[in-house]
């Protein structure tokens, strides 16, 4: 797409259709473009909102090939998804971003943490699992993770002693050492297909750990100027070194003696950008689609500082949702409320956010822990 395109007939494609892709859609639609979604699930999130639903799954290569075909330009709000096609697709010119080289990649975490790693982008120190044996190289405790396919916290174990190694990750995998982490920290890069580059503020994320779910993001992150500089730096050579196009979340570690850790890149919107909706001049989602439509970026201006919490489904609850406390919750100042339209409920699934603004951290801080207190996602179907 060059400067003369119509982007009044622009159509974007968009794999997957949970809330990140209702967000992207929304946003899409606001700049006046056709969206087409494809997921295998009727009624998706994203399809509540799009001009087309294409119903597959994200390995059914005749509906991805459909769906590029459809487009001018196609992009992801998941990773998890066939790339064979995507690549034959995109070497015959046509528009998908990020690349699907670059998904093919960032799929394979260890692939993605040795990229970095030869780049001279600082990791934790990681080993490739081939034996038993090759668990115990770091010493106990230590991080075991799949190569493939983990998200929210799945394919992830800690092994905290020998007597571990029987509930090891019997997939492909490898091993991490176990950081000392002082804080886990996030930055939302855009890059487009010029390569200019935007970064959104670095952020502090907090951890549900019983799921080791993100469950709050601070925005900025309570951290000196000198690591927030490191860390901008760091984030932008990574995404420049996968050589990306659209949006990253980029996680990283700051340990306790100060050093700045890369953890893993999402090449998509992210969790730890939620917050950008309210609090920033330009959201990611529509970053997302500027990036990937050769616009330019928008700013990335923090007009506020704020706090975003993920509502997670209840414990003991699934079913169809139901939303306990919301009158209450939207009584706080500054409090706004997404919820992502899905169907279904069940313990610890993303089913909405809500973003708090103050211009005291702190104090956004303290009215996002009093409405995650009021508000429940719980279902129509009770268990102990």
């Amino acid at each position: 797409m060059n400067k003369d395109f119509n982007y009044s007939n622009l159509k974007l494609g968009i794999i997957g259709g949970g809330q990140l892709g209702k967000i992207m859609s929304q946003k899409a639609k606001k700049m006046g473009f056709h969206v087409t979604v494809l997921d295998p699930t009727f009624n998706c999130p994203a399809a509540q909102v799009s001009d087309k639903h294409i119903i597959g799954g994200f390995y059914d290569k005749d509906k991805l090939e459909q769906l590029v075909q459809e487009t001018h330009v196609t992009t992801f709000e998941l990773e998890h998804v066939d790339t064979s096609i995507l690549k034959e697709l995109y070497d015959h010119g046509h528009k998908i971003y990020p690349s699907p080289y670059v998904m093919e990649l960032i799929q394979n975490k260890y692939e993605q943490k040795k990229l970095l790693d030869e780049k001279g982008i600082p990791v934790p120190k990681y080993k490739n699992v081939n034996s038993k044996e090759d668990l115990k190289a770091f010493g106990f405790p230590v991080i075991q993770k799949a190569k493939m396919g983990g998200y929210d916290g799945q394919g992830v174990q800690m092994l905290k002693s020998e007597s571990d190694i029987n509930i090891a990750i019997k997939a492909e995998s490898f091993i991490e050492e176990l950081v000392d982490i002082n804080k886990e920290l996030a930055v939302i890069v855009a890059r487009s297909i010029e390569g200019e580059i935007r970064c959104y503020p670095v952020v502090e994320m907090l951890f549900d750990e019983r799921v080791n779910i993100c469950d709050s993001v601070m925005a900025p992150a309570r951290i000196s100027k000198d690591i927030e500089e490191k860390s901008i730096e760091i984030c932008i050579k990574s995404i420049e070194a996968l050589d990306g196009v659209g949006i990253f979340g980029v996680e990283l570690f700051l340990t306790k003696s100060g050093e700045l850790l890369v953890n893993e890149i999402a090449p998509r919107p992210h969790n730890s950008g939620h917050y950008t909706v309210e609090s920033c001049a330009t959201s990611q989602f529509e970053q997302i689609i500027r990036a990937v439509t050769n616009l330019p970026l928008g700013s990335t201006k923090l007009i506020s500082p704020s706090v975003m919490v993920n509502l997670l489904g209840e414990e003991g609850y699934e079913g169809e949702p139901f939303i306990e406390g919301i009158h209450d919750a939207l009584e706080i100042p500054e409090l706004s409320f997404h919820f992502y339209g899905k169907s279904f409920t069940k313990p610890f699934r993303k089913m909405g956010h809500i973003t708090v603004l103050d211009d005291d951290i702190d104090v956004a801080l303290e009215k996002a822990m009093k409405a995650k207190d009021i508000l429940k996602i719980k279902g129509s179907k009770k268990y102990e």
